[in-house]
């Protein structure tokens, strides 16, 4: 008796352990604080799309004037875009003072639609960012050792390592994932159609 209670926490510490990409859902922390966006009615609830005054979805014209106008960054105007014309994407990278070494902003459409700030581990830490999520989201759709996200029906927000944030409008990317697998079968059938002309 005394070895199979023994065996059940070692049991649930290895299953725990073995989830696909150390993954941890809202389910298997019970609950313990709401999760952000969970209830879809309520505005209030949902993930923010903003950091200071640069916005998921708004144009180029009106994130440069954006980035020009914050301190927290040292935006070079165009000498800090370049444009990826196959994928029609284009994108910003620029350093930052303070607490923001690097910053990079992809637009796709003219769209901003992923917003990544690397920050300076002298100024912050991971803990005290981790901490002031969850009081903030709730606690983490997903979380492995390399990364916590908070998501919601619209938005992804992810705190990486090294001490990174991002913000992704996932209705965007959610259509790039599919048009990269949409890609990615095509190549695989005409692999197997040529492979069948032998």
């Amino acid at each position: 008796m005394n070895r199979i209670r023994l065996l059940v926490p070692i049991f649930l510490l290895a299953a725990f352990l073995l989830v696909p990409g150390g993954l941890l859902s809202q389910d298997a922390n019970n609950g313990a604080v709401p999760q952000a966006g969970a209830n879809g009615d309520d505005d209030e609830s949902a993930l923010p799309r903003q950091f200071r005054e640069l916005a998921l979805g708004m144009d180029m014209d009106a994130l440069q004037d954006a980035l020009q106008r914050d301190g927290l960054f040292n935006f070079r105007g165009e000498r800090d875009v370049s444009f990826v014309p196959i994928r029609e994407e284009s994108l910003i990278e620029t350093s930052g003072s303070s607490f923001i070494q690097r910053a990079f902003f992809q637009l796709r459409d003219g769209e901003l639609f992923i917003m990544s700030f690397t920050l300076s581990t002298e100024l912050m830490d991971h803990h005290s960012m981790f901490t002031h999520f969850v009081r903030r989201f709730g606690q983490p759709t997903y979380l492995n050792p390399r990364e916590s996200i908070w998501e919601d029906e619209d938005t992804r927000i992810s705190l990486g390592r090294p001490l990174t944030v991002r913000y992704i409008d996932r209705r965007v990317f959610n259509d790039i994932v599919s048009e990269s697998t949409l890609v990615e079968s095509r190549r695989v059938h005409e692999r197997q159609e040529f492979l069948d002309e032998f």
